[in-house]
């Protein structure tokens, strides 16, 4: 005769049972906060984007041409406006491209350079101690040169290498191609 017995089941006891309720409700916070941070910082992302690109641009130096002021690899951030004043820092798009320049005139401006690249607006020598090397540079324009209705002049600060609005290629920018003046350096790419 053969005894097909089970042997009784322990049932576990309560002092097992509550801490198997702690552990599952422990998981169960530690999800739900998981997953609120998750979507927090997704929003947070969001709304970053949205404000960076709205508002806010930030645009990296690439090349030489504002040195000394910036070099390549400077992060900058824009905030995004065409009413840009003589001396200040105007990115703007140029054939596909970002660049970034100095506001020298702006309309109705006489500008004038003389060889030596010197430059007076409206009669005014402007004092440029952001240019390390005076220079004429690669100059397609007559001067003296009256900046057209709604159009920017502008410079680089090395200029002898900048190609702005000296040469026909770019010439004076339109309010219309201007993405920002410059806000702030965030990042020295130096």
């Amino acid at each position: 005769m053969s005894h097909n017995k089970k042997a009784p089941e322990t049932l576990p006891s309560v002092e097992q049972v509550e801490t198997e309720l702690k552990n599952i409700n422990y998981r169960k916070k530690f999800r739900s906060t998981l997953f609120s941070t998750i979507s927090i910082l997704i929003v947070v992302a969001a709304v970053a984007v949205l404000v960076s690109t709205l508002f806010f641009p930030v645009v990296q130096v690439v090349g030489n041409s504002m040195e000394p002021t910036l070099s390549a690899g400077d992060v900058l951030v824009l905030v995004k406006s065409d009413d840009v004043k003589k001396g200040e820092l105007c990115c703007f798009s140029w054939q596909n491209k970002t660049l970034l320049k100095r506001v020298i005139g702006r309309s109705g401006d006489i500008i004038d350079m003389d060889s030596e690249g010197n430059v007076s607006v409206n009669g005014e020598l402007l004092d440029e101690p952001y240019v390390e090397n005076k220079e004429l540079g690669k100059c397609e324009i007559e001067f003296p040169y009256q900046v057209p209705e709604g159009k920017i002049f502008i410079l680089g600060d090395q200029r002898e290498t900048s190609v702005d609005s000296r040469n026909s290629a770019i010439g004076c920018i339109g309010k219309d191609q201007i993405i920002g003046r410059v806000l702030f350096k965030v990042w020295s790419g130096d």
